[in-house]
Order: C-alpha cells, then structure tokens, then sequence
C-alpha cells in the first residue's frame, strides 16, 4: 500500500538505493553536515555528532535538557542539512493519537471519507515535550519507531524512508507531565543532552542572531533522503571484531550487576552500541569499529536504558555515573584487527 502525502493522496515510498556510498563519501557528507549545523547551533559538537551516527544508523534520537538549549532547533537543523522532509507537533496534555497518526475526515464532494495523514508522515517527526502527552497518545508513536509504519482504523501505512523521530524532554518539570515508560525509552538509539554553552558560547549564540537579523535560521541541504538512505547502507558495510562485539555486550551485562540499578540495559542496547560504533567509525573515515567508538557512545545509548533502584535514585545517582563506573570497570580488548 502506498503512503498518502499530506493532501492525502497516494504517494510511492522511495525505493532502494540503487548504488551504495562507500564509508569515504558518507564521512565526508556527515562532516559537511556538522559543520554546517554547528553554525546554528553553537557549542553542541558533541551531541551533534552523536545525532547524526544515530541517524546513519538508523535509529531515533531523545534530547532531554532544560528549556532553551537548542534542542528543537538542532532537530530542524540536522532535518535541513540532511535533506528530510520535517515535520514539528507540540505535544500538549490533550493531544490523541489521531492528531499524530492522522485519521478520516468526510469529504461531502465524494459522500467518502478520506485519510489526512498526521504529522508522522515525514522523514524527521519531531515530537516536541513528549512528556506532556498521555501514555496513550505517547504509545502512538511506538509502531512508527519500531517497524516504520502505523496502523490506523484496520489499515496499516508504511511510513517515508527513511523515517527517523527526534524527540524533547524536560527533565525538571513535572506538574502536567508523563514520563515515557521504559519500552518507550528503549525505542530511541540515544538519549542525548547539550548542557549549558561553555564560556564564549552564549556570547557567540547572541552574536549570532544579532547577524542575522531574524529568528529563523536555515542551513543547506548537503544531501537528499533517497541519499541518506545510500549512505545508511554505507554504514552497513562497516566490519566489527569479535572483540569488539564483546566488549559491547559485557559493558552492558555489567551495567545489570551494578549496585545502584535495579534492571539494567537489555540486549537491544549492546547491540545499539555496535550500531551507534559502526557509523561513528564511518564518520572518522574507517571501515571498522574500535573499542573507543564503543566507549564513545556508551552514555548516550546505554543511560536511558537502566532503572535505578529506589535508594540510588533517592540519593540522586545519575544513570550516567553508572555507565561511566562501568566503562572504568570493564577491561578494554587490548588487539583489534584493522580489516
């Protein structure tokens, strides 16, 4: 079945790339991306890169920060510079899952009822303050994320390719709020954080808009989404050692033995942390996956994805702390064979 577009007629999802990208080329894009990105959001290097691996390996990205730190607008940047289509929704207490999926509306030209696509139906949906929403309409986006499709009144939909979902979350407020449970969590491939701009960086942000001389702000494209899916491909290709796969699954089996976590990490986050170092590896122009690209993006995929236990959360234990005493802990493979 074809996916309607935002009129609500039929349109084809974008097939397979008919040739693929080697790792060269997707590094050399990715670059071009971030350093057109850093120049819209200031003093975010880091986080950004991290973003961008996570949609190479094609998976969803969660920035949880305090209010005014560039989450959205580093959502429509890296949109932009990448070339997806974008879509925003507000997510409020009373929004339902119709509002996000889409649903029928009768057209009294026809005496039929016609699907209108939501905002889903986009390469990069982002779902702004999740946690303002019910768990109902939170579940919503639970199938998109998973399986790239959506299923609404008996009918499933397929979903553009590629299909990514970047959301926000404000850790500190909590009257009117709902913490998205854990399968949720575990949904997105990184949870990410900026921080509060280091020194120079609010000065630059201000100098910035003051140059511009308006809010919006807008990047290039550097590539296309039928593009983005050759480079994902890309990713694909990219080897990892036995080692290394190994070490990836023991850094998360000792994140379940730690004292101040109640469940830990699952298997779904070893094996985001070989994906989320394949396509750090791309980016640093390897075809191989070293145990510092594990190290690298073991916070970002690993955090989310513990439980803390009542006292440890009451102490105000951070589940990074936990996966850093994890990476101190864990002994790194000492030979990688680079082939």
């Amino acid at each position: 079945m074809n996916t309607p577009d935002r009129n609500g007629s039929a349109a084809a999802p974008a097939g397979r790339p008919t040739r693929q990208s080697g790792p060269e080329e997707a590094a050399r894009v990715g670059r071009e991306v971030l350093d057109r990105t850093g120049t819209v959001v200031v003093g975010a290097e880091e986080a950004l890169r991290l973003a961008l691996a996570a949609v190479l390996a094609g998976g969803h990205v969660l920035f949880e920060d305090l209010p005014g730190l560039g989450k959205t607008l580093a959502a429509k940047t890296l949109a932009q510079a990448l070339g997806l289509d974008f879509r925003r929704l507000q997510f409020t207490p009373d929004l339902l899952p119709s509002d996000v999926t889409g649903s029928s509306i009768f057209n009294p030209a026809t005496r039929e009822f016609e699907f209108s696509p939501g905002p889903i139906f986009a390469g990069l949906f982002l779902a702004d303050e999740i946690n303002r929403t019910s768990p109902k309409t939170q579940s919503a986006l639970l199938e998109a994320m998973a399986e790239a499709q959506v299923s609404v009144e008996g009918t499933t939909l397929p979903l553009q390719r590629p299909f990514h979902v970047f959301a926000t979350s404000n850790p500190i407020e909590f009257e009117g709020t709902y913490p998205l449970p854990e399968a949720q969590l575990d949904r997105f491939l990184v949870r990410l954080r900026f921080g509060y701009p280091a020194a120079g960086g609010e000065q630059d942000i201000i100098a910035r808009r003051i140059a511009r001389r308006q809010d919006e702000t807008r990047v290039a494209n550097v590539t296309t989404a039928h593009e983005l899916l050759r480079l994902q491909e890309a990713v694909e290709t990219v080897g990892v050692d036995a080692d290394v796969i190994d070490y990836a699954v023991r850094l998360t089996a000792a994140t379940r033995r730690h004292p101040d976590v109640e469940v830990g990490a699952s298997p779904r986050g070893s094996q985001g942390l070989v994906l989320l170092g394949r396509a750090l590896a791309v980016l640093d122009r390897r075809t191989f996956v070293l145990p510092e690209d594990i190290q690298e993006g073991a916070v970002a995929v690993l955090a989310h994805r513990l439980t803390l236990t009542p006292t440890s959360w009451a102490q105000g234990v951070a589940a990074e702390r936990v996966v850093r005493d994890v990476l101190a802990e864990v002994p790194t493979p000492s030979t990688v064979p680079h082939g």
